[in-house]
């Protein structure tokens, strides 16, 4: 009779936004093909979260997972999880954003369960960092790499990575990609444009350029404000359209006063929305996305910028310099600067033929490598070899 139930999988993260943001889907595929899904992560509010996602199909368990270094949080993070383990007796557990995946790969290997799937959104570590800080976060990689069972990442360079640094065998490493819906992200109609820009109180004759991103340093944030207070006294018909809010577990430098000092320098040429559910209205009313970040996995908001039909200037960096073909789809700048990400803006605010043109490369790009439905296929063929593989070694360990 126990060979018969569905396998039960857990899926981990820190926080509950990145749960709704970007594992939802794959959540949602896993129970469509038979399988028993959990989640755990910290909600945002507790009893919200359980009354707006009770109706799914997917159990949620709130534990407590700090996103910060205090081994006392760890700690307590890992008991928390090794007694939701313990207790459900997962099958897999498929672990998700830095402190969650150390915390929940200890718990699960405590525990005993027999497979464990990491998904890499971006390794940490990168070549900007200080040399004495990217070998502590090699070195944590590879002590924890032998508690996981298969090695996801976002991005190919990642999975390329991880090979010469031998966290794994090679046929555990996978690069899966990320996916967005191509069909709610779509190039607007000269009508639809027109409503989102009257929304968010954007001229209709004004060249729009804006990021989705969380309100934190790191995504640069301080180079767009830079590069926008350059270009704005020349060219008044140039607005900043900004997304996204701050979350209260982000320990990253803020960045709200520096827009404020901004929008009192430029008034009425700096909009910000805060965290909007129907983002796609954001990206309908720009001519001209940027991510200036310091370090990406594989940013969905390039492809949802991509998908409609926008030029993508954005920083060479693992994650972005993958999605963006420079001069084809958009322009790469360097990280950490605002004059060549101002160059960039006004060289695409100059020439409206060349901002049509890389929209609609980077369009056709992002159909074909980024659609959701083939992403989220890979990685449910890679649980299905997986437990196939488990259920031929040890039937009795799949309850």
């Amino acid at each position: 009779m126990a060979e018969q139930m569905p396998v039960r999988i857990c899926q981990v993260c820190a926080v509950e936004f990145t749960y709704r943001k970007f594992l939802a889907p794959l959540a949602a595929a896993l129970s469509q093909h038979g399988y028993a899904v959990h989640a755990a992560f910290t909600p945002e509010q507790s009893d919200a979260t359980l009354e707006r996602l009770e109706l799914e199909p997917i159990r949620f368990h709130p534990v407590t997972i700090a996103r910060s270094a205090s081994p006392l949080a760890l700690a307590r993070s890992i008991w928390d999880l090794w007694l939701l383990f313990r207790r459900e007796r997962f099958s897999v557990v498929h672990v998700h954003t830095p402190v969650a995946a150390i915390a929940a790969r200890i718990a699960a290997a405590l525990a005993r369960v027999p497979l464990v799937f990491y998904t890499a959104h971006g390794f940490y570590f990168h070549e900007r960092m200080p040399w004495f800080q990217r070998w502590l976060h090699i070195s944590l990689e590879a002590l924890l790499a032998p508690l996981t069972t298969e090695l996801l990442t976002v991005s190919t360079e990642d999975a390329s990575l991880a090979r010469r640094l031998r966290f794994k065998s090679a046929d555990h490493i996978h690069a899966i990609g990320n996916g967005v819906d191509i069909n709610r992200f779509t190039p607007p109609s000269a009508e639809q444009r027109q409503a989102r820009r009257d929304r968010f109180g954007l001229r209709s004759d004004a060249v729009v350029v804006g990021t989705v991103a969380r309100l934190v340093a790191e995504k640069g944030y301080g180079e767009l404000c830079d590069a926008f207070a350059q270009l704005a006294a020349h060219f008044p018909q140039l607005q900043l359209l900004l997304c996204g809010s701050r979350l209260p577990s982000d320990h990253a430098g803020a960045v709200e006063q520096r827009i404020q000092q901004l929008q009192r320098a430029f008034p009425g040429q700096v909009v910000t929305t805060g965290s909007l559910e129907d983002v796609e209205a954001v990206y309908e009313a720009m001519d001209i996305f940027c991510l200036p970040s310091w370090r990406e996995g594989l940013p969905y908001t390039v492809i949802e910028a991509m998908l409609t039909g926008l030029p993508v200037v954005a920083t060479d960096i693992r994650g972005c310099r993958e999605q963006v073909l420079p001069e084809v789809t958009g322009l790469l700048i360097p990280p950490g600067q605002s004059a060549p990400l101002a160059a960039a803006i006004e060289r695409l605010l100059l020439d409206p033929a060349l901002r049509l043109r890389m929209g609609a490369r980077a369009r056709q790009r992002a159909l074909v490598l980024y659609d959701e439905t083939k992403v989220l296929q890979s990685q449910l063929d890679l649980y299905g070899q997986a437990v196939a593989a488990l259920k031929s070694r040890n039937q009795a360990l799949l309850r």
